[in-house]
Order: C-alpha cells, then structure tokens, then sequence
C-alpha cells in the first residue's frame, strides 16, 4: 500500500511522539465549501502564477480574521503568505543569515527547527527559560555575547514546554531587539490554540517596530496539508521576501489553496472549526492529565493550557531516549527530551501529544508509559 500521509503509525502502536492532527479531525467538509466558492465565482485566476505576496482577497479576509481573534489590529500590507511555517522560516533563514551566524533559541525549543537552521549551516546557542518562558535577562547576555541574527522563539503555548510567554516579556524583548538591533523570529502558530484563555497579544502585534517577523500557519488552526501560513512583518520585511529568488521565479505560493481557505474564512467555517478544535483539545488535556496522574506519577509537569503538548520530567537518571525502545515494545511511543536541546541535554525529558489520539487511545497510552517506567525502576 502506497503511503499518502506522512504519520501511519501501526493500529497497535499509540504514538505520542505525532505532533499533528488525525484523519478523523480534519475539516473535509469545511475545505469542500470552500472549494465550491471559488467553484462557483467561475475565475481561473488561481489557476495561473500567483502575485508575489499572496492572492490578494485571501490576505483581505486573513487580515479582517486576525484582527478580531487578535484583539488587534492586523492590516493588509503586513501579511505575506508562505507554505506553512516551516517553508516561512526557511526563507527568513535564506534572507536573513549565513553559514556561520549565531540563532539564538529557546532551551528547550522545537526539534525540527533545529533541522532547518542546521540546513543553513547556522550555529544555534540555547537561551533560558523559566516557567514563564524566555527570560529576558538571558536573552540580553546572549545578545551581547553572541550578535545573532535573529532570536527565534515560541511566545504561545511553547514546542515543547507549553509554557506562554507573558506580555511583559514580550514587550521586554521587543525593547532589546530594538535596543540592539537584531530581528526576533515569532513562531505563533499556537496563538489560536488556547483552551482555557487567550495568549497575550501576539509578538507580531509589534511587527510596527521593524523588529519582529510573525509566523502563522493554517496546518494547526485547519488543516497540514494545505502547506499555507503567513508572515506578519513591516512593509519593509515583506519587500524582502517578495523580492527572494524563490518567490520571483514561483510567484506566490499555493494561489489554487489561498482561493479555497478564502471561501472557509469568510463564510465562518474557519472560526467555528477553531472553536471544534479548542473544546475536542480541551477534553484531551483533561483525560491524558487524570490518566497520567494515576499510571505516571513520578512525571512533573504543568498541565497545558493551549497547543499541543505535555512536557514531562522524569527523575534524573532516566534517560527517555536511550529508553525509548523499551516503550516501543510496549505499544506506545513519545519524543525523546534530548530531540529539544540546542545542547544535547534534557536527557530525563520527553514529549506527549494530545492532538493526534482521541480520548481512549490517551488513556491507554498513560497506563502503557506505566507499565514502561516500572521496568525502569531497579
């Protein structure tokens, strides 16, 4: 059988370590009305190259949606639309490093961006956080130290901390970006995702100060396979990223999906979905926290309130990722702390995700984590 969809975990098997949404949770119906918008304007235009910064009427309507989950405003010419976050942080590391600069980064931070700087053949230095996120003393001594080329962080419901970023930090680091000149890269594709309460405003509010570069992405929000986010940025950064190689010989990305994510945007659906997906994720966190309270108790964590994550830590001596076979053998898999670390470190950590495995299959998976850490046990 050909493979189609890049998670396709055996049926036995329940795998934490998948960060992304089921089959059974994707919007089929939501994106079969968009396409029937578009169907029906009969308007071949997204048919052809797309302009540079992305199809105009959807960057109308993201702009319009935005602003209302926001709380703030959000205009039309700081959007540009990118493939995903992934393919948005891959151009700004293209634009915006060489081989050989210094990224500043979260410690732990998401293990796949990782990947991409070492891509682009740039040094990563870990910053520290605490329970609230970056500390912004940190990030100041970083800077000064190392004069990177940009800062990159996870401001909302953190990859893989889950931790938030408060609003005075935030305007903290936006104060030492512009004091010392260096761009903060804003991976927001969470801010959407808060189950209890909405994230401060996000860091690409202040893209104004020419400091900031937000990124978005429909593949949390809607769906992964649409490959569509966004970069919130001032006209200034958007300029640059219009005129990347890439983008002039391409044109703008996705103009077919742009016209179809349009349709769900403005006929209401995109909103509704959020709010389908923020109770099912809700209910999630709720059951995989009470069932690893009962078959996990050593593991420590703050129960999140948004994204998609646990982040556990296990007594020290616990290596989660020399162990992970063990788990395997199980039936049950998670993501190794270790995979998170600019360093090598966090060897007694490891990631649980919620968003793929519905309410029975979490269960299960906290009393199989059990089964596996009492094999551990001398």
């Amino acid at each position: 059988m050909l493979r189609v969809t890049q998670a396709n975990p055996d049926p036995t098997f329940i795998n934490l370590g998948i960060g992304q949404p089921a089959l059974n949770l994707l919007p089929l119906a939501q994106i079969q009305q968009g396409a029937q918008m578009w169907l029906a304007e009969n308007d071949p235009s997204a048919l052809n190259y797309g302009v540079e910064e992305g199809e105009g009427y959807l960057r109308v309507a993201l702009a319009e949606w935005l602003s209302g989950e926001y709380g703030t405003a959000v205009s039309l010419s700081n959007l540009f639309i990118s493939a995903g976050a992934s393919q948005a942080l891959d151009l700004i590391c293209t634009l915006y490093s060489q081989p050989g600069d210094v990224v500043l980064v979260e410690e732990p931070t998401y293990f796949l961006a990782l990947r991409i700087f070492a891509d682009h053949g740039l040094q990563v230095v870990g910053v520290a956080m605490d329970e609230q996120g970056l500390i912004p003393e940190a990030v100041e001594a970083a800077v000064r130290q190392h004069r990177p080329a940009f800062l990159y962080t996870i401001p909302s419901f953190q990859n893989p901390t889950a931790v938030t970023l408060p609003a005075e930090r935030r305007a903290q680091l936006v104060a030492l970006a512009e004091q010392y000149g260096f761009l903060i890269v804003a991976d927001e594709v969470y801010q959407l995702l808060g189950y209890t309460a909405a994230p401060p405003p996000p860091l690409a509010s202040h893209s104004a100060s020419g400091h900031v570069l937000g990124i978005g992405s429909f593949s949390k929000i809607l769906a992964p396979g649409l490959r569509l986010g966004w970069v919130q940025a001032a006209p200034q950064h958007l300029q640059r990223l219009v005129g990347s190689g890439l983008v002039d010989s391409g044109g703008g990305v996705n103009p077919l999906v742009s016209a179809v994510v349009r349709g769900v945007l403005t006929s209401g659906a995109q909103q509704a979905y959020v709010a389908q997906l923020r109770a099912e994720y809700g209910r999630r966190i709720r059951v995989l926290d009470e069932a690893l309270q009962t078959h996990l108790p050593q593991a420590q964590y703050v129960v999140p309130q948004g994204g998609f994550f646990f982040w556990l830590s296990l007594p020290e001596g616990v290596d989660t990722a020399a162990q992970l076979p063990r788990a395997r053998a199980l039936g049950v898999g998670y993501q190794p702390g270790r995979n998170f670390s600019s360093r090598g470190d966090l060897a007694s950590q490891l990631r649980l995700s919620f968003a793929f495995y519905d309410e029975e299959a979490l269960r299960e998976a906290a009393v199989r984590l059990g089964q596996w850490y009492r094999q551990l046990a001398p």
